[in-house]
């Protein structure tokens, strides 16, 4: 049993601005329709929430003197001229594949292989701008 009490679907539409007060001003709110379950928060609530997920660069020079490293979080990999410009690289990398797992949520979060990936990626659509997401990359 939970410890959170849930709202009616039907009561939080009744008085929807009441209830968007209430989770901006006072907090997270927990709605059940039917047999769904689901939480509403707010933007800066969430952004809390996710502060704790980064991203780690393994990143080592090439003989080019190039340098090329992958996230260990997700599966994406690059090579650039130094590691600034593949922390960009992969930045960048980072805002396409969360909007595809954003676009098809419902395979993505069902593939066992990615259904971890949903904080990040969250966290990622969040950010105002490429440089914003590069600095969430460590290297």
């Amino acid at each position: 049993m939970r410890m959170v009490v849930l709202e009616s679907a039907t009561e939080v539409r009744k008085d929807f601005s009441r209830f968007i007060d209430q989770v901006i001003h006072k907090g997270p709110a927990f709605v059940r329709r039917s047999r769904d379950e689901f939480a509403a928060l707010s933007l800066d609530q969430l952004e809390l929430l996710l502060a704790p997920y980064r991203f780690h660069l393994d990143h080592g020079r090439e003989k080019d003197g190039s340098v090329s490293g992958g996230l260990r979080e997700v599966d994406l990999v690059g090579n650039a001229a130094s590691v600034e410009a593949l922390k960009g690289s992969l930045a960048q990398d980072l805002i396409d594949y969360a909007q595809e797992y954003r676009a098809n949520f419902e395979l993505y979060y069902h593939a066992p292989n990615r259904r971890g990936h949903l904080p990040y990626v969250l966290r990622v659509l969040l950010q105002e701008n490429a440089q914003a997401v590069a600095e969430l990359i460590d290297a």
